[in-house]
């Protein structure tokens, strides 16, 4: 019986899912990105990264909350049942103009994929990319719901371990602007641990 539930426990950590009460996971070795939310709601969320699973993203995520490229920026694509999309470093800033948000980057070059065998559960986070796989900067998304439509198409980077219950609150996009959110939520400050 100790085995099984070990080896159950082994596998929950594993896929990087959320309990069951879709409000937190294991947390892993890390390194945590830390996000303190701002605008409609408030609060912390604690993503564990993954660099076994996609060192080079989560090298370049770490870079850029090392040097607070990712505070004030914006989540500018929220879609209900789906994602919540922030990390446009270059357009995506809040109090600027955001009418470009969602199509910049960072000052560095985009990323190899490093596409893997995790699937996009509720709280996993992948990093935005236009249609070529290698095209990864500085965006990621958090998952609001399963996406298996996405596995294998997108880098997986960590998973949600605290304030879950949070990025379910971000303020929403309309649907018909495909989740362009107006007067949106922010990343006030964020950092690793």
């Amino acid at each position: 019986m100790r085995k099984l539930l070990l080896a159950t426990a082994l596998a929950f950590a594993a896929t990087g899912a959320l309990a069951q009460d879709g409000t937190t996971a294991p947390d892993g070795p890390g390194p945590n990105l830390v996000l303190e939310i701002g605008g409609s709601v408030s609060g912390k969320v604690v993503i564990d990264l993954l660099p076994d699973v996609a060192p080079g993203h989560v090298e370049r995520i770490t870079q850029l909350a090392n040097e607070h490229a990712y505070d004030d920026v914006v989540f500018h694509r929220v879609i209900e049942g789906f994602m919540a999309q922030t990390g446009d470093v270059q357009f995506g800033k809040r109090g600027g103009d955001l009418s470009m948000a969602g199509m910049g980057g960072s000052k560095y070059g985009d990323l190899p994929a490093e596409f893997s065998n995790r699937s996009f559960a509720r709280g996993m986070v992948g990093m935005a990319r236009s249609a070529s796989p290698d095209s990864a900067n500085s965006q990621f998304f958090i998952m609001f719901e399963p996406a298996p439509h996405l596995d294998g198409q997108y880098t997986i980077v960590g998973h949600v371990v605290e304030g879950m219950d949070l990025v379910d609150k971000l303020k929403k996009g309309a649907p018909e602007l495909n989740g362009l959110v107006e007067d949106p939520d922010y990343i006030v400050k964020a950092t690793i641990e």
